[in-house]
């Protein structure tokens, strides 16, 4: 695979004090945040922090149930397809830089998502990274008004782009993104948004390797969480990722809190566990995240 090295670009981000935002799209955005509570700890320069894993919601049932019979009709007539995403990274800083994310960490984490990804068919480029100092926008990146505020302002053709926000979001919140049928391919507020010292380097350790990265482009991509749903039901949606009760934290190897056959699948990568537990995605997920892209975001890299 051709890599392409990020461009570094410098600009002003200029945004109003009280950042508004559409009342339809603010409704739309909390609708499909999650509102679970802080369940981690975490390092962060020097200090102990109380967090949250991932923000990412859940769909609602009858809309799992559609969205599951149209994968099902596409997985029956077609195959997967190697596609190759641009990646625009938008470091979000305050005004004194605090916050930054060095060209290397922007580089080795495309190389996390390339590694995390091989076989799968996709893979990351890195096309540009931007950044920008306000401190407003650094520290309320999660609040919806200012979430609609920085990516309509800032994201890049997001039908064909993978656009990559680091901030400071409140509470403590690793990452968060939204489903390919949350909006049209085309609305800019498709991407990813990550707490800047979860990229490779970064000091949220034990979540500093790059795989919130990782577990968030999967949700971009269209899976859920592994434990969703608990030991009922179809969980995740997907045959071969075994039932859990509940995320998994740590690397608690062994753990089965089903009946249904199978060990809790703490190795993959859309559980909670730390990054350095996590290295696999199923067949199941990849064919899920092969029909989710071609039904949804069909421009996604072209």
């Amino acid at each position: 695979m051709k890599k392409l090295m990020f461009a570094a670009i410098a600009v002003l981000l200029v945004l109003p004090v009280t950042a508004g935002a559409d009342e339809d799209i603010h409704a739309q955005i909390e609708s499909l945040k999650s509102g679970r509570q802080q369940d981690i700890h975490f390092h962060q320069d020097g200090k102990v922090v109380r967090g949250q894993r991932c923000a990412t919601g859940e769909l609602e049932a009858n809309t799992k149930a559609a969205l599951d019979a149209e994968i099902e009709q596409w997985q029956r007539f077609n195959e997967k397809a190697d596609i190759q995403i641009p990646v625009v990274m938008h470091v979000i800083r305050d005004n004194n830089g605090n916050g930054n994310v060095t060209n290397t960490q922007a580089m080795n984490q495309l190389q996390v998502l390339n590694d995390a990804y091989a076989g799968t068919g996709f893979s990351f480029v890195g096309q540009a990274l931007y950044r920008y100092d306000n401190t407003n926008a650094f520290n309320n990146c999660y609040n919806s008004n200012w979430e609609n505020a920085i990516k309509s302002r800032l994201a890049v053709d997001p039908a064909r782009t993978l656009n990559i926000y680091t901030c400071n979001p409140a509470g403590g919140i690793l990452g968060w993104a939204y489903f390919p049928n949350s909006f049209p391919e085309s609305n800019y507020l498709h991407g990813v948004v990550l707490l800047y010292s979860t990229v490779p380097g970064g000091t949220a350790a034990p979540y500093n390797l790059g795989d919130t990265g990782t577990h968030e482009v999967g949700h971009y991509l269209g899976l859920y969480h592994t434990f969703q749903g608990g030991c009922g039901g179809s969980g995740d949606q997907v045959a071969d990722t075994p039932a859990e009760a509940s995320p998994a934290y740590g690397c608690p190897v062994g753990r089965d809190t089903c009946a249904s056959p199978g060990v809790d699948p703490i190795f993959n990568f859309m559980d909670y566990t730390d990054d350095a537990c996590m290295d696999e995605f199923t067949q199941g997920q990849v064919d899920r995240m092969q029909a989710m892209v071609s039904l949804y975001k069909p421009s996604l890299g072209s």
